[in-house]
């Protein structure tokens, strides 16, 4: 990695042309631009996130530390390739009054004629479409279930403020209950009459799961507290019996269904670099999470 202080996007841009050059490789197949925007104690951590999906997604990774905003304007870097990255990468720490027109210094270093996703690791913008970071990109990716305080408010705010494009890291968890589930109905074709989700008492992805599972199946949806980790329990009610996927250790689930022997069922939970090579796998709009978002705002106005 080299170190840039008091730099630019200009030379930040020329050091990423070195940075090939010294790596034999003037042209990299490169497929995107990932920023990420993480507080300085959150940063770290980030990027070996993004540095594991990288290896599917071969990208310009961006992290961008937003420091304090009042005095001398200051942009530092770290820029590098190669060392396990799929791409190339820049760590930006930003200071002063540059903090406040962050695009500025990120858009000449974005790659032409290619997608952009932005990613904030904890704390995110209430409105991410309108932000000015946020604007510059195709997909913009969220995580409520990471937010230090307020989690439920975070997820709900963020259904509020859905725009195309949005998703958020505790929708993503629940793709193997949402196949689960989907493939259990197939096994048995019963109306379900009732669903219960149990779960940690504060859990983004149950309140997502039960969202969905409202909006596909028209019953109602009741929601249990657990110990967790995570989601515990889902049991759909049917005429011949309950349907039920019980998980709790994080990792095997049993899945138990009328007139036939309970199944184990692998149900691991998820690391966070998993999850985002899932979410940059597709860029245009997941129709299904914005339809979740609006019934979950629905569900809890009606509270």
């Amino acid at each position: 990695m080299i170190e840039l202080t008091d730099t630019n996007s200009a030379k930040i841009a020329a050091e990423f042309v070195r940075a090939r050059t010294r790596a034999g490789s003037p042209a990299m197949g490169m497929v995107m631009t990932l920023v990420i925007v993480a507080p300085e104690e959150d940063a770290a951590e980030a990027m070996l996130a993004a540095k594991r999906a990288s290896r599917e997604h071969p990208s310009r990774v961006l992290g961008v530390i937003l420091g304090d905003a009042r005095g001398h304007a200051q942009v530092n870097a770290q820029v590098g390739s190669g060392d396990g990255w799929g791409g190339e990468t820049a760590l930006i720490r930003l200071k002063g009054e540059v903090v406040k027109h962050a695009e500025s210094v990120v858009l000449p270093l974005l790659l032409p004629d290619s997608p952009v996703a932005i990613w904030w690791p904890t704390a995110a913008p209430a409105d991410p479409a309108s932000d000015p970071l946020g604007s510059l990109a195709q997909r913009r990716i969220t995580d409520s279930a990471s937010v230090s305080r307020g989690r439920a408010t975070a997820m709900l705010t963020q259904c509020q403020s859905y725009a195309p494009g949005n998703t958020d890291l505790s929708w993503t968890r629940l793709t193997p209950w949402r196949a689960l589930l989907a493939a259990a109905l197939d096994q048995h074709p019963l109306k379900v009459t009732g669903v219960k989700v149990v779960a940690e008492r504060v859990s983004p992805s149950a309140d997502l799961l039960a969202a969905w599972l409202a909006d596909r199946l028209k019953v109602q949806v009741t929601r249990a507290s657990s110990e967790g980790p995570g989601i515990t329990e889902v049991t759909m009610e049917t005429k011949e019996g309950p349907i039920r996927i019980s998980r709790a250790d994080g990792r095997l689930a049993t899945f138990t269904s009328p007139h036939r022997p309970d199944r184990p069922v692998a149900l691991k939970r998820r690391e966070v670099p998993a999850l985002l090579a899932e979410e940059l796998r597709r860029l245009d709009e997941d129709d299904v999470y914005a339809s979740v978002a609006a019934r979950l705002v629905k569900l809890r106005s009606a509270k």
